[in-house]
């Protein structure tokens, strides 16, 4: 009998029942929230402070989505954020892909102890770099610019953008830069004619991760731009909120409009995005 329950018991821990039970700890996990902000950005006010709460808007409404731009210009806000997150995340994959080259390919001395440098920089609290930083820009004389942010976000992509990397340049054989070279091609020209189009999973899924970090951001953002049309989506949705009032709607209708160009983003390439995850991680 014992037997049996330990195969029985081994086998739901092993089989469907288990797999099944954490997708869906998963997927309310992740979609839940997402949903719940939805339902709020088309509820009115007076539905929203109902007791006992509704799940579901009886009577869905757009006014917040309007309300949401005309109470704050937020198309400059998506504006300002897109641009920062776009121009951060192209410096972010060419200084990447040269590090990581540089790393998977060259026979560096101190290989071990520079990738053990930026693990190490990669875990360093954001915080603990606000006042560093902002002196910096500050000497530089970058506050309340793009370059104020583009720069720092770079920085703080690139660790793991680097390692991510490295792993897919390390997977692609040698042969092939060579017999590139030899046609006469430079090692620059060997790298982003041959080895970046073989590892293109790897670079989108690392171009993600910069652009979402740089598109989520608000410590930074609020902090090195105080010029209001230079003010990015995170720190906009804040602005919404009044002394004695949280308009949940319009705020919840802001979120949403924040959340949309990520989500098609990421359906766009959700198949390389996916394929390069896989690939990293069976590869690392």
């Amino acid at each position: 009998m014992s037997q049996v329950a330990s195969s029985g018991s081994a086998s739901f821990f092993s089989g469907k029942p288990l797999r099944f039970i954490a997708a869906a700890i998963l997927l309310v996990n992740g979609m839940f929230p997402a949903l719940w902000i939805l339902f709020t950005s088309l509820k009115t006010e007076a539905e929203l402070t109902v007791k006992p709460i509704t799940w579901f808007p009886h009577q869905p409404t757009i006014a917040n989505y309007m309300q949401a731009f005309s109470d704050q210009p937020l198309h400059i806000f998506l504006f300002n954020s897109f641009m920062v997150a776009l121009l951060s995340t192209c410096l972010t994959l060419l200084v990447s892909v040269l590090a990581a080259y540089a790393l998977a390919r060259l026979n560096l001395k101190y290989r071990g102890l520079i990738l053990s440098l930026i693990i190490a920089v990669s875990t360093f609290p954001l915080v603990t770099l606000l006042v560093p930083l902002f002196e910096i820009m500050r000497a530089l004389n970058l506050l309340n610019s793009w370059i104020a942010l583009i720069l720092p976000y770079t920085v703080l992509s690139l660790p793991v953008c680097t390692l991510m990397l490295v792993s897919f340049f390390e997977g692609i054989p040698r042969d092939l830069e060579n017999a590139a070279m030899i046609d006469g091609c430079t090692r620059l020209g060997a790298l982003f004619k041959v080895v970046v189009p073989l590892c293109a999973p790897g670079v989108f899924t690392a171009g993600i991760l910069a652009f979402v970090n740089a598109w989520d951001e608000f410590l930074l953002a609020l902090s090195f731009n105080s010029n209001p049309a230079l003010r990015t989506l995170p720190v906009g949705i804040q602005l919404y909120q009044g002394e004695f009032a949280f308009p949940w709607p319009v705020i919840s209708a802001a979120l949403v409009v924040g959340i949309v160009p990520v989500a098609i983003l990421i359906v766009i390439f959700q198949e390389r995005v996916v394929s390069g995850l896989t690939a990293g991680g069976i590869k690392g």
